[in-house]
């Protein structure tokens, strides 16, 4: 896993997020890659991935039913 510098970056929730602490947070301000960590533990690991990854990700996300 590679280490991110965690400095200076910006997280954000969800605007959904309820606050039951189950959540993630966001990193897209990353040179070159899309960050993702656990609300309730923001000194553990990040996982990374590129743009177009995430990108596709969020697409079947968006794109998808619960029938499927």
């Amino acid at each position: 896993m590679e280490e991110v510098n965690q400095a200076p970056v910006t997280w954000r929730k969800s605007t959904r997020s309820n606050g039951s602490g189950d959540c993630i947070e966001v990193a897209d301000n990353l040179a070159g890659k899309v960050g993702l960590r656990d609300s309730k533990d923001p000194a553990s690991a990040v996982l990374t991935f590129n743009p177009e990854s995430w990108s596709l990700f969020l697409w079947a996300v968006k794109n998808t039913t619960l029938n499927d």
